[in-house]
């Protein structure tokens, strides 16, 4: 009898840790883009890997962030991945937590841009991209970004809003380009005020230069990396500039929450996602640019992402907190002297 009640409240131990085991639950928020893919190809193998359940949520960074902080005393967020900017603003308001990267076999893997992107150990680069200008190789030549304001061609550009996520960072160049590197941004800002009438649109959705590039009222326009792939199938001699200056663009990075109780699963969700498998496979879809530098694809499949050990070495992005101090300014900057 003994023995039989020994083995039966075994079982129920075995029975219950199991149960346990699988309600496990990390809650992650993402951005709403490519859902599906990230659905198929990172949180359902993860779930079978982890004999966990995967709570996703979606939303722009404005609101996920404001989430994560009104629930800061009791965290209901395990893992997020946000902008460079967004984590540094996340590290200030001590909502995020340390990384421990030595609980990520993957981290060596990453290019150095990617390891620490705000250099306070506080979050880890997941994709990035690369912004530069798409351009007609029949029309003109852009060897600088200040090319874009020259007489002769500065009527056919379409230049990004600094409301967008492509507008500042193509100021920061520009203002590269002319001397007046500020992280105000003031110098770029009144050289693009200064010829404002001449330029054909300040554009809020890269989506609409496809159009204006096949009617051809534009020749050029800085664009994200990500956006490249409908020029290709334009049946027009573009190219994607390589300026004097550099490229510059963005990152995402991943961060784990203060205060989950989840950072343990977390790191090994961000660490699954890291690896050379899902990254491959989330290239191959255009999904995102891989992070992962031992990540090979096509040459087709490259050309539509921001890619490769050089490229990641070239990338001038605008350091997170240059971007936090000045976001107000710029927009006020801009307001004054391009007026839209």
């Amino acid at each position: 009898m003994t023995k039989t009640l020994l083995a039966s409240a075994t079982a129920l131990m075995l029975t219950l840790g199991a149960a346990q085991a699988q309600e496990k639950t990390l809650t992650i928020s993402v951005y709403a883009f490519a859902q599906d893919e990230f659905k198929e190809i990172v949180y359902d193998p993860f779930e079978a890997k982890c004999g966990c359940k995967l709570v996703v949520e979606t939303g722009n960074s404005v609101e996920r962030l404001a989430k994560i902080e009104a629930n800061k005393a009791s965290p209901v967020v395990d893992m997020a991945v946000v902008s460079m900017a967004d984590a540094l603003s996340a590290s200030r308001g001590d909502l995020i937590e340390k990384i421990d990267t030595s609980k990520l076999s993957n981290f060596d893997k990453l290019y150095d841009i990617a390891k620490d992107p705000n250099g306070d150990g506080m979050s880890v680069g997941y994709t990035f991209y690369a912004t530069s200008i798409v351009y007609r190789t029949d029309k003109m030549k852009i060897e600088s970004w200040a090319d874009l304001l020259k007489p002769e061609y500065v009527g056919h550009v379409a230049f990004p809003n600094v409301t967008t996520n492509q507008g500042p960072p193509a100021l920061y160049m520009l203002g590269q380009a002319l001397g007046k590197d500020t992280p105000d941004l003031k110098g770029a800002i009144e050289a693009v005020g200064s010829q404002k009438d001449e330029i054909v649109t300040f554009y809020v959705k890269s989506s609409q230069l496809v159009q204006l590039m096949q009617q051809e009222e534009i020749w050029a326009a800085p664009i994200g990396r990500f956006s490249w792939a409908p020029f290709t199938k334009l049946d027009l001699p573009l190219g994607w500039a390589t300026p004097k200056e550099g490229q510059t663009g963005g990152m995402n990075v991943m961060v784990v929450t203060k205060g989950s109780k989840n950072q343990d699963l977390a790191l090994e969700f961000m660490d699954f996602w890291l690896s050379t498998e899902v990254q491959t496979m989330l290239a191959e879809k255009l999904v995102d640019s891989p992070a992962n530098r031992e990540v090979k694809v096509s040459e087709e499949v490259a050309n539509n992402l921001t890619y490769g050990d050089d490229t990641a070495k070239a990338l001038k992005l605008i350091p997170s907190a240059v971007a936090l101090d000045n976001r107000d300014a710029w927009l006020s900057e801009w307001n004054a002297k391009v007026g839209q």
